[in-house]
């Protein structure tokens, strides 16, 4: 297995937890240039809150979109705009990747801004 399958694999098992909790899930994938975070609500389907850097109103004012500030705007931005929604709680999904550098960034602006998890 390459080290894309293995944090599939690591993302899927994730998901499968947090599909039997009945909750919202924040869900964020992260590339070498930009971070995209995501609302689900209960059922799964529907997006109801998104916010990444590749967004003029969340990447203006920022010095890059791979650092992490850009990390911490994007959080504060979901978060917002999923209370805007009615999410008040939700499950972090991480996708598989680390809980560190912009993944934790991301997490920690998000608690900030009043969404918990």
């Amino acid at each position: 297995m390459n080290k894309n399958e293995n944090r599939l694999r690591r993302a899927k098992s994730t998901r499968c937890h947090i599909r039997k909790l009945a909750v919202a899930r924040l869900s964020v994938h992260r590339t070498g240039q930009h971070l995209y975070a995501q609302v689900f609500d209960a059922s799964g389907l529907n997006v109801v809150a998104s916010a990444s850097t590749v967004q003029k109103s969340v990447a203006e004012g920022l010095k890059g979109t791979k650092n992490l500030a850009a990390a911490a705007a994007v959080g504060k931005a979901v978060a917002e705009r999923a209370m805007a929604a009615g999410i008040e709680s939700v499950a972090f999904d991480r996708s598989g990747f680390r809980y560190h550098g912009r993944i934790k960034a991301l997490a920690d602006a998000a608690r900030e801004a009043g969404l918990k998890f």
